[in-house]
Formats: structure tokens, sequence, C-alpha cells
């Protein structure tokens, strides 16, 4: 039974987009498109399903977001504020003699060659992650289009106002990572073999059962492994490669009307050799160019605001007075520009979707909460400093009206200049341009580099979750790559309002079954933390002595 099961996924995946056969008038990428935006515009509007509050429309998974955040970090007593120097101490190795393990514990992780089987990690240590490791790893897979395309778009849609609210959705988000970590650690699970395994899909049915909601528990872990599945070939996949493609065709004026299928194709190979060959170097090599990219970009971004100081105040003015009150040609009011700033802010750093917690579940530590006090740092870096200093980046270049603020048309602003339309990374990178000339081609390789990185992580991710429904098997493991490939082919093909409605949806889609986990689960959070820092606090005194 198992099997025809099995064989039913794999022709389900090869039959999924029949459609893509049709239209012969059309050019292919415009083929694939327009099979693909029905499928995106349905599942956007599911996802974001809307309730009236005070006269304004909002999207329930926002509400939860931000109601989740809000009640963590009160709860918490604020400990994205609180801690945060502690985290520090934390990642900085000031605590770490409280986590030397014995040599059993160790024992429990299959490490081969230096690496720990199955799971995602620093090539620099062997056979364990410690706190800064898994910090830089975690950050160079968080740091990336997110930062780059998103920030544009927000700003794009709800004006300079949205980075205020960025801010706020990534201070909050400090908390809500706080205590998925947490649990993700927790309640990892090893494998007969030793090998890690760990994220939401655990914490929810195993935490869930101890609570005496088994049946509960296993609904919302189903339910987060099929939705993480699906983001893992959306924002994690499909919106890399669309961006990618993007920067490739408008870095080298590309007008073939098949240049996004081929540029796909030609990123699908390079993931797919990763992915299903599984060759290491390459692994190795994109670690290590990663991490220089994120770091020259910040470097990049810093030169233009000093070039710019003069109008860094005028930027921060706008920022703060339109988040309270929107210019007109944004649509939505105070309201809209919030959505739009938790929205991205989501999609960035992925506070609340639980994704970061599959990950983090893989680093050897002793408290759990060592590694969420860790974690609580990655939307600060992601969201706080690095989304607002690409922001100010934007309000500058836009200071003498390049664009137009909300007159956008399928997430594509109107330049005043031209009437050319762009959007997303594109216009990240022109305002890169207007101070530094010739930086967008720089831009587009780090771009490119960004998508791969990230689309390689989200293989992982999403196949930890699909061998959570389906089961282990190579048979399987190959049904889930080549979906997984097919979906980076369709996000360089289809127009950026598509893949980023899909992409947004399948990510905040994790919201719904981990947030409802966490309102659950918050108490066993405290304990562990409560354990940490009492630990930290009987050393403290014994150094005393």
């Amino acid at each position: 039974m198992k099997s025809m099961y099995n064989k039913r996924i794999i022709a389900g995946s090869v039959l999924m987009f029949p459609s893509l056969l049709y239209s012969q008038d059309l050019g292919l990428d415009e083929q694939i498109n327009q099979a693909f935006m029905p499928i995106a515009d349905w599942w956007d509007a599911l996802v974001f399903t809307s309730v009236e509050l005070g006269g304004f429309s909002v999207p329930i998974v926002l509400i939860l977001l931000l109601s989740g955040a809000t009640f963590f970090t009160v709860y918490f007593r604020f400990v994205n504020i609180r801690n945060f120097p502690m985290a520090i101490q934390v990642v900085r190795g000031k605590y770490d003699e409280l986590e030397d393990s014995s040599e059993d514990e160790k024992k429990m992780v299959n490490v081969v060659d230096g690496d720990i089987v199955d799971t995602i990690k620093d090539e620099g240590q062997h056979g364990e992650v410690n706190h800064f490791q898994a910090l830089a790893t975690a950050v160079s897979g968080t740091v990336g289009l997110g930062n780059i395309a998103m920030v544009a778009v927000a700003i794009s849609l709800g004006g300079p106002g949205a980075t205020f609210w960025m801010m706020i959705a990534g201070l909050l988000g400090m908390s809500t990572k706080f205590v998925e970590c947490t649990l993700g650690v927790k309640y990892r699970d090893i494998g007969s073999d030793g090998t890690v395994y760990g994220g939401p899909m655990y914490y929810l049915s195993k935490g869930m059962k101890e609570l005496g909601y088994a049946k509960m528990g296993k609904v919302l872990s189903v339910v987060f492994a099929v939705f993480c599945v699906g983001a893992s070939f959306g924002g994690g996949n499909a919106f890399q490669s669309n961006q990618a493609a993007a920067q490739i065709i408008g870095r080298f004026g590309i007008e073939s009307s098949a240049a996004g299928t081929v540029i796909g194709c030609i990123f699908a190979v390079l993931v797919g050799i990763v992915i299903i060959g599984g060759i290491k170097r390459i692994a190795q090599v994109t670690e290590k160019i990663v991490p220089f990219m994120a770091g020259f970009y910040v470097l990049a971004t810093m030169i233009i605001l000093a070039m710019n100081y003069t109008l860094i105040d005028d930027a921060i003015s706008q920022i703060l007075s339109e988040a309270f009150s929107p210019r007109a040609t944004v649509v939505g009011g105070i309201i809209g520009v919030m959505i739009q700033g938790f929205r991205r802010a989501a999609f960035s750093n992925e506070a609340g979707a639980g994704s970061a917690a599959i990950a983090h579940s893989a680093v050897h530590t002793k408290y759990a909460a060592s590694e969420g006090l860790v974690a609580l740092l990655e939307p600060f870096i992601d969201t706080v400093v690095i989304c607002t200093m690409t922001a100010l980046v934007i309000v500058i270049f836009n200071a003498n009206g390049a664009f137009l603020y909300g007159e956008v048309v399928n997430d594509e602003v109107l330049l005043v200049a031209t009437g050319e339309r762009i959007g997303g990374v594109n216009l990240t990178s022109m305002a890169f341009d207007s101070t530094i000339p010739g930086f967008s081609y720089v831009l587009a390789i780090a771009v490119v580099l960004f998508a791969f990185s990230t689309a390689i992580s989200w293989s992982y991710y999403g196949l930890q979750a699909w061998k959570y429904l389906f089961g282990k098997g190579k048979t399987l493991d190959l049904t889930y790559k080549l979906i997984f490939l097919t979906f980076t082919i369709l996000g360089a093909a289809v127009t950026m309002e598509a893949v980023i409605k899909f992409s947004d949806a399948m990510i905040l889609a994790l919201v719904f079954p981990n947030m409802i986990g966490l309102f659950f689960l918050y108490k066993k959070v405290e304990k562990e933390y409560v354990l940490y820092l009492d630990k930290i606090k009987s050393r403290w005194r014994s150094d005393r002595l």
C-alpha cells in the first residue's frame, strides 16, 4: 500500500503543470506564468483571509503573528531587550563551560568526516556546532533577498513608513524566535543512527502530547510539515530563482521570451548538483562566499549612507512621520503601511514561521534556552539592522522623487523620469547604482549567490518536513528534490507578482500551526529559560567565592 502511495506521489509531481503545454501563441515564460498565476492568486487569498477591525481589513495571519510576538515579549519580560547583552555573551562563548558535554552525550550525534549527518552546520566545526557558528551559519542563510528585494517591495507599496513597522516586527520577532528555537532544541529527535531531526514538526507533536493533546499536536505537526514543504518550493526556492533571473536579465538586457526559463534551468542544475549529487566541495565554497557577500553588501550600504550622511536625518524623519501619517498615494492608510511592514519582515526573518528551529535543532547543547537566546539575535541583525539600512538607501535615493510611493502595478513602481516600471531587487539595485555607479553588477552576483545558498538551505528544511510526512527512503527523497527543482525553473519564469504572492503566502502559512503550538508550549520554554539562568547565576556565585 505504501509503495502504491509513493508511486502516486511521483506521478503527481510529473503531472503538476499540464497547462504549460497549451497556449502556443504565448512565449514559454508567459505560458508558465499564465498557468501559475491562478494558483498564486488562490493561495494568497486563502492565507491572507482578513477580518474587519476598526473599519480596516486586517489579515488573520498577521494578527496571530503580532499578538503572539507581543505576548511572548511581555510574558518573558522583554527577553529581546533585557537579555540582549546575555545573548551576545553566549555567542562569544562566555558560558561555554556550562555546556561541556560528557563523552556519552557527544556520541549521540552521528559525525562523518566532520559533518553532523543530514543537518545544516558550519563546515569549520568538527563534530559539534558552537553558538557563534550556529548564529553565523543561520544569519548567512537568513540575510539575503529578503533584505534586498522585500524591503523594496514594502517601501514601494507602503511608503517609507513601512520601514518603521518592519523594525517593530523585527524587535517583537526576537521574542518569538527565542521561544520556537528553544523548543526546537528541547524536543529534537535523534534517530537510531545518531542523525538529528528537529523543528516544529517534532515540538508540536511531542510537546502537545506531553500536555495531553496528542491528536491536536499530530494534526498541527502534519499541517506544518505540509506547509513547510510548500514554503520550500515558494519563498525558499521560486522567489530566489525569480529575483536571481531578474537581476541577470536586467543587468545584461536579455529580451528572449524564454530567458527566465533558460536561466531557471541553469539555476536548477547548479542547485541539483548539490542537493541530489551531494557534492560537498560546492557547498563548502558557497558557505564561505555567501558570508563574504553579506558582509560586502553591508559595507556597501554603510558607504552609501556615509556619502549621503546629510540626508539620513531627513530619511529617518520621513520614515517616522509616514509610519503614522502615510501619504495619500499609499493604499490602506496606517493599517496598510503596518501590514506591509509586518508582512515583509516576516518573510525576511521568518520569526513565527518556525523554519529557523529546524536548523537550530542540530546544535549540540545541554541547555535548550541557550540556543533560544542566540536565535533572538537573528531578527535584530536581519531586520532591525540590515533591512533598515537598505530602506534608508532606498528612501534617500527617492529624495528627489525618482519613483512614486504606492503607485504600484504588479508589485512594480513607476520611474518618473523614464516611465519604466521596476520592482523588487531591481529597485534596490538602482538605488545603489545612483551612489556607486556600476555596483548593480556586483549586487547581481551577490543576489545569485544569496539565492543559491537560500535555495540549498530551504531544500533541507523542506526535505526534513517531507521525511516527517512520508518517511525516509531514497525514492521519496529523490521525488521531493525533483519537485523542488521544478519550482526553481517555475520561479525564474513567472512574474514577480505571481511569485511574491505564492512565496509570501507559503512562508506565512507556517505561522498558523506554529503559533498555535507556541501558545500551548511557552510554559515549557519558561522552565528551560529559568534552568539556564539559574545555572548562570550559580556559576557567577561560585566565581565570586
